[in-house]
């Protein structure tokens, strides 16, 4: 099992590798840089093929005996269109036989999930969610994913790169992951963005969970809003290897 850096999950499942840039929150991707730097495949770039799938990878999940939270594709998209729907379908088969894990999902293809999310089998360990770095991706991506009849449907508003106003889809939400762009070509994240996305997250009584202000490092580095460190706001975890606190869990 591939143990994660990343705040709000345990581990990492990669059964897809590669991807293609779609909207501007990818430019600076950093599944990219990984996979340029240790030499796992090339450039996401539209027009070049850099999706790869690893059969062999789909019996992890079976291996590993104590329950997790396992990230689907840190390194790629599960719903990209180069994916086959045969290998997806397989990938939700390996995630229902494996119900002692919670996996959770990420994608910034939301017409390719609204096609074959009726054609899937969800599973109640299967957490579903878009990223989103701007209101005129979240006005495209949260509708289709408030269709999806997944146990849990969360937002990765990361990169923040815009004021995004999160109000009008809430009630459908169950989690709210926010953060700033990290690396050294990051684009700044203003505090009021977040401020904002909190205070919404918190009136509708929603989940929110401050990952990063980005920057050289991807730390939240104790910076406050209003007073209080991301690790006093309210939250979906009580800590990355808990399980759901009870009270936010939903229905």
């Amino acid at each position: 099992m591939d143990r994660s850096a990343i705040e709000w999950t345990d581990a990492t499942w990669n059964p897809v590798t590669g991807c293609t840039k779609v909207s501007p929150g990818c430019a600076n991707c950093y599944a990219e840089a990984i996979t340029l730097r240790f030499g796992l495949g090339g450039r996401f770039l539209p027009g070049m093929s850099s999706i790869e799938l690893h059969p062999a990878r789909l019996s992890l999940p079976h291996k590993w005996k104590a329950p997790r939270h396992v990230f689907v594709n840190s390194m790629s998209d599960l719903f990209h269109e180069n994916v086959p729907f045969e290998f997806i379908e397989r990938v939700f088969e390996v995630m229902a036989e494996t119900s002692r894990h919670t996996f959770q999902i990420l994608t910034k293809r939301h017409q390719r999930l609204q096609s074959l999310a009726p054609h899937l089998d969800w599973p109640s360990n299967v957490w579903m969610g878009v990223s989103v770095e701007s209101q005129y991706w979240a006005d495209r991506r949260i509708p289709i994913l408030s269709e999806v009849p997944a146990q849990v449907r969360f937002l990765s508003v990361e990169p923040l790169l815009k004021p995004v106003d999160l109000s009008p889809y809430l009630g459908s939400l169950h989690w709210v992951i926010v953060g700033g762009e990290s690396g050294v070509r990051a684009r700044p994240i203003d505090l009021e963005w977040v401020r904002r996305i909190r205070e919404d997250c918190e009136e509708a009584k929603v989940p929110f969970f401050f990952k990063q202000w980005g920057g050289r490092t991807s730390k939240a580095g104790g910076r406050e809003l209003d007073g209080r460190t991301h690790d006093d706001m309210p939250t979906y975890w009580e800590s990355p290897s808990s399980s759901l606190v009870a009270a936010n869990a939903p229905s």
